[in-house]
C-alpha cells in the first residue's frame, strides 16, 4: 500500500474504530484507520444502542437520525430475568434501549468518518508493531504486499484477539469459556406477537424481528455445550421447541453461529504510544447488549484527550486519565456481564431458586431496578475528580432534559464549552479568558435537569464528552475570578 501520513493509526473499522478516528479528525488530528476484512459483515453481532451512547450521538448531532431509524424499546431484561427493567423512568432524553442493527450503525459512523476526511483503507492487515518514544510503526500487510507505516500514536480497536495488544505486550488476563451461547437468524413462518424471551429448566431463548421478515433466536442450549458443537438449523429448532413449545415454522437461516463467556480484561488500556479501546480492551459474554455501547464510550473518553496530546496541548497526565477513568468501567462491565451469564445458564433447581430470588427483589424494589437500569444504560458512571478540593459534581454526566438540550447543541463541534448558569452577566472576562483558549460560553439553567445538585452552581465548564470538567458555585465571592482560576487549572491549555 502507499505510504499515508498519519498523526494516528486506528486498527480496526468497527463502530469503535470508526467513532475515535471521527472524534480524532473532528479535533483536527490526521488519522488514518486500517481493517483487515475487504468488507463490512453483513451480519450484526450487536443490535441495539442504550442511552448514554445516543446521548454521545447527540452531542455530535447525530442522534436524530438513529432514532428516527430506530424502534425504541421501552424496557430490557437483566440476564433473561422475567422482571424487566423499566427505561421510561431514566434521567435521559432517550429513555429506551433503540434496536438498531451494528450493520447500519457502521454504515452511519463510516459515513461520519470519511465526511471529515479519515482515509479508510480496507483489505489491510497489522501484522506487528515497534514503537520508541517518538512514533509507533506498524507492519502492515495487504494484496500488494507487506509494508510499514509511521504514525505518533495507534489505537487497537481490533477485537478481542487484538493484534494490537498482543505486539504491544499488554496483558489480557480473565476466564475461559465455561458456557456456549448461540444466535440464529432465520424466517419464522408463524412468528410470536411480540418478542420472545423464555427461560426454564431446558434453556433459554430470545427471539426478536430484525426486519425484512426476519428473527434472531438467541440464548442458551445445555445440550450442546462440547467446544466443536456447529450450530445447525435442526438444532436451532429444538433449542427453542424444547424452551418454548414451538419452533415458530423456522426456515431459510442467514447466520448460525455460537459464543462463549470468555471474559477478559487488559491489564493497562495503554502502554506507552499504543492504546486500546472497545473488545480489543474488554471481552465478555454479549448479556445485556452492552459491548458495542461499552466500546464506543471507550472512544468518546479518549479521542479528545489523545487529540489534545498530540497537538501539544495536554499537560502530563491528560492521557493517562482515559485508563484511569475507563479502565474501572471495563471491570464492572466483566462483573455484570459474567453475572448475567450466570443466570442465563442457571437451569438447575438451586439456579432457577436464584433467578427467582432476583426476580422478586427486582420486582418488590424499584432502586434496585433503578439501578440496574441505570448499569446497562451506562448513566451509572463517573469519573472521579484527580483531588479532595474538588467540586462534587466534577466527573459526573452533565444533564440534559431534551433532544435538544443546551448540553448536546453545544458539544457541536467537540470542544468543552463554558455554562452561564448564574442567570446573569457575571462572568465577565472569566468568559473572555474561555473564548481566548477556543472554549465557547453557553447560557442556561440547568437546574430544572439536574435537580438539587445543580440548584447552585453558578458555572460549569463541560468536557468534549459531556462530564463535569470544573463547576463553580454561584455563592462564590467571585464567581468571575473564581471561573478563571478554573479554566487555568484545566489538564489542556487551548482548544
Amino acid at each position: 500500500m502507499e505510504k499515508a501520513s498519519a498523526q494516528v493509526i486506528v486498527v480496526g473499522a468497527g463502530p469503535v474504530g470508526l467513532w475515535l478516528a471521527a472524534e480524532l479528525a473532528l479535533a483536527g488530528v490526521s488519522t488514518l484507520v486500517l481493517e483487515r476484512e475487504e468488507q463490512r459483515s453483513p451480519h450484526s453481532k450487536a443490535l441495539g444502542l442504550h442511552p448514554r451512547t445516543i446521548e454521545m450521538l447527540a452531542m455530535r448531532g447525530l442522534a436524530k437520525q438513529f432514532v428516527a431509524e430506530g424502534a425504541p424499546v421501552p424496557s430490557w431484561h437483566f440476564g433473561m430475568l422475567e422482571s424487566r427493567l423499566d427505561f421510561t423512568g431514566l434521567d435521559t432524553p432517550y429513555p429506551f434501549m433503540l434496536a438498531y442493527p451494528q450493520v447500519r450503525t457502521e454504515e452511519l459512523l463510516e459515513r461520519r468518518a470519511r465526511d471529515l476526511g479519515v482515509p479508510i483503507v480496507r483489505g489491510h492487515s497489522v501484522t506487528g508493531l515497534t514503537q520508541d518514544d517518538s512514533s509507533v510503526t506498524v507492519e502492515v500487510t495487504g494484496a500488494d504486499g507487506t509494508s510499514t507505516l509511521s504514525a505518533r500514536f495507534v489505537v487497537g480497536c481490533d477485537g478481542a484477539g487484538s493484534t494490537v495488544r498482543k505486539a504491544a505486550g499488554i496483558d489480557f488476563p480473565g476466564t475461559d469459556i465455561t458456557a456456549y451461547g448461540f444466535i440464529g437468524e432465520v424466517v419464522l413462518d408463524d412468528p410470536p406477537g411480540t418478542v420472545i424471551s423464555m427461560h426454564n429448566a431446558a434453556g433459554a431463548v430470545i427471539a426478536l424481528p430484525i426486519g425484512g421478515g426476519r428473527y434472531r433466536v438467541t440464548g442458551f442450549d445445555p445440550e450442546n455445550q462440547n467446544a466443536g458443537d456447529e450450530l445447525t438449523l435442526e438444532a436451532l429448532r429444538a433449542i427453542t421447541s424444547r424452551v418454548t413449545g414451538t419452533d415458530y415454522g423456522m426456515r431459510d437461516p442467514s447466520w448460525l453461529t455460537r459464543f462463549g463467556n470468555a471474559t477478559r480484561h487488559a491489564a493497562t488500556y495503554r502502554k506507552n504510544r499504543v492504546l486500546l479501546a472497545g473488545d480489543a480492551a474488554h471481552m465478555h459474554w454479549p448479556a445485556g447488549g452492552v459491548g458495542l455501547n461499552v466500546g464506543v464510550q471507550d472512544a468518546m473518553n479518549l479521542g479528545w484527550k489523545l487529540a489534545a496530546e498530540v497537538q501539544g496541548r495536554a499537560t502530563a497526565g491528560l492521557l493517562d486519565s482515559y485508563h484511569d477513568e475507563r479502565h474501572p468501567v471495563g471491570e464492572a462491565l466483566a462483573e455484570h456481564t459474567l453475572a448475567q451469564g450466570a443466570l442465563i445458564t442457571a437451569i438447575t433447581p438451586d439456579g432457577q431458586a436464584l433467578r427467582s430470588l432476583l426476580r422478586n427483589l427486582i420486582a418488590s424494589h424499584p432502586g434496585l431496578e433503578r439501578t440496574l437500569a441505570e448499569k446497562l444504560a451506562a448513566l451509572d458512571i463517573t469519573y472521579p475528580p484527580s483531588g479532595p478540593a474538588a467540586h462534587p459534581l466534577v466527573g459526573t454526566r452533565a444533564p440534559a432534559a431534551e433532544p435538544d438540550s443546551i448540553i448536546f447543541s453545544a458539544l457541536h463541534d467537540g470542544r468543552p464549552v463554558l455554562l452561564d448558569l448564574s442567570g446573569g452577566d457575571r462572568l465577565g472576562r472569566a468568559a473572555e479568558a474561555a473564548s481566548a483558549m477556543g472554549i465557547e460560553t453557553h447560557a442556561g439553567p440547568l437546574a430544572e435537569t439536574g435537580g438539587p445538585d445543580w440548584s447552585g452552581v453558578g458555572a460549569a465548564i463541560i468536557r468534549p464528552d459531556g462530564y463535569v470538567w470544573r463547576a463553580v458555585d454561584a455563592a462564590s465571592p467571585s464567581l468571575e475570578s473564581a471561573v478563571i482560576h478554573s479554566l487555568d487549572s484545566l489538564e489542556a491549555t487551548s482548544f
